[in-house]
């Protein structure tokens, strides 16, 4: 390593965030510029620890000593080659993924761990600055034809490894511009937009076709799909929300987080002046305590809300790792998000029992009771309940699946235990020639495995129609993280 006493020299520095009440008038990213010769000491302590626990600690297997290293010498322009060795979307990862590698950082055991997550985003971000991103042209074209079903990581990272190895490669997405949840489920102040179109702008360039408000079983025919493609790859993500089955779920006001979050992307885009669903002066309760429920918090926030609460079923988590959480597995610790700095109340074992009509068919309230988890299940503990009042509640509770509509039925693919869409070691489905990458195969997971999955299922790809392959393939279906 450059410094190899890196580590006892510089302690752990992050980006300051700007002021809240500054961000909260706008939809911009939340941090301040970081200086280059900061991000070199974060850089440098990175330690000579023998075995980098970073490497298995992410999906991609990302070489992080390596660029870490050469951020720290001030080669930058060699580190982004090492970081695109092994991850299509540095600049998607370094500002969404929650980081597994740094939970796994050998530094971590008994020091905060390296800023790997900001170094990786510095990299990206100065590498656009420089023009060092340029289109990979394939230099040979195989004449094979792949369509790709869904445009968020997994599908543009399938897409964009397939086109590199010569295939023409087409991206179909039902809305009516592409990126899936990255463009219309995360909000503008986590990730803008332009970080999406200028990538897109290099696939492009590189020979991938896109097709917009291309609704597979719509105004796309699945078997005409088939019959014009050499393969299919369907990453259309797990959509399917999970609900809330309790009295008074039929009252307006109540909304799917994924119903609300797209609709204040699409104010930020230029599509309307305000959202139908505006929390502007309301009572808001987000159930659900994970980024989801966050993001609607940093948008209710933005919207003016009057009071916000984020209700989580599970207890508080520890500051600090507990005995059955060791290092390297993901550290199950209490975090706070940038929404989350900005206002709120966390409220832990909690769990809604009804939604409280006002007598007009709107939700006025929540009637909850404190849990706790015994023998297996949560049970609510005696003389707790209460009513919360809410004008709005957006439910934040994760995603069951893919969506089973009638064009998966007349593709004939099966599904595993989990109601995810079954496919063998080399991510083929039961049905020759389709291949499942993604939170599609998965289960709803982390965006740095959507990107993992999309690669290696090209790699696989790739194999069934050459007979073999030099794209890379990190991981299989059935592999599991460290977390």
């Amino acid at each position: 390593m450059g410094e190899p006493t890196g580590f006892m020299k510089w302690g752990r520095t992050l980006p300051e965030r700007r002021p809240v009440p500054v961000r909260l008038r706008d939809w911009k990213e939340v941090y301040e510029d970081f200086p280059h010769e900061k991000l070199q000491e974060q850089a440098g302590r990175c330690m000579d620890c023998g075995i980098p626990f970073c490497n298995n600690g992410c999906p991609l297997g990302n070489l992080i000593p390596d660029w870490n290293d050469l951020v720290y010498r001030d080669r930058w322009r060699e580190a982004i080659d090492r970081l695109h060795a092994t991850n299509n979307f540095p600049e998607f990862t370094g500002r969404l993924c929650p980081a597994p590698c740094e939970s796994a950082c050998v530094l971590g055991i008994n020091q905060p761990a390296v800023t790997i997550k900001q170094v990786e985003v510095e990299i990206i971000d100065r590498a656009f600055d420089e023009g060092w991103v340029t289109p990979q042209i394939p230099t040979v074209r195989t004449g094979r034809r792949v369509s790709v079903i869904g445009s968020g990581p997994a599908g543009l990272a399938a897409a964009q490894q397939l086109t590199r190895a010569g295939h023409d490669v087409t991206v179909l997405e039902r809305a009516d511009r592409i990126g899936g949840l990255l463009r219309y489920g995360i909000p503008e102040f986590k990730m803008e937009k332009r970080h999406i179109d200028r990538r897109l702008e290099q696939m492009v360039a590189e020979g991938t076709q896109f097709r917009t408000s291309a609704a597979v079983g719509e105004n796309v025919d699945i078997d005409v799909l088939r019959a014009n493609n050499d393969a299919i790859v369907l990453a259309a993500g797990a959509t399917a929300w999970r609900d809330l089955d309790v009295p008074g779920r039929e009252l307006s006001g109540i909304h799917q987080a994924m119903e609300y979050l797209p609709l204040a992307n699409r104010v930020q885009l230029g599509d309307s002046e305000s959202s139908p669903i505006d929390v502007r002066g309301a009572h808001v309760v987000i159930i659900g305590g994970g980024d989801t429920g966050a993001d609607c918090l940093g948008t209710a926030h933005r919207q003016g809300a009057a009071s916000v609460t984020q209700l989580e079923i599970m207890p508080h988590p520890p500051q600090e790792r507990s005995e059955g959480n060791p290092w390297p597995q993901y550290a199950m610790v209490h975090r706070v998000s940038s929404a989350h700095e900005e206002g709120g109340d966390r409220v832990y074992s909690i769990s809604t029992e009804s939604f409280i009509d006002d007598g007009n068919g709107r939700v006025s309230a929540l009637r909850v009771v404190d849990v706790e988890f015994v023998d297996g299940s949560f049970r609510a503990v005696e003389g707790t309940e209460r009513d919360i009042p809410a004008d709005y509640v957006f439910l934040a509770l994760g995603f069951v699946g893919p969506e089973r509509g009638s064009w998966l039925e007349t593709l004939g693919v099966d599904y595993d235990q989990r109601g995810n869409i079954a496919r063998d070691d080399r991510y083929m489905s039961n049905v020759d020639s389709v291949f499942v990458a993604g939170d599609m195969g998965r289960g709803q997971s982390l965006i740095v495995w959507a990107i993992a999955e999309g690669r290696a299922a090209a790699a696989a790809v790739d194999e069934y129609l050459m007979g073999a392959t030099r794209l890379p393939r990190p991981i299989g279906p059935t592999d599991r993280p460290l977390t």
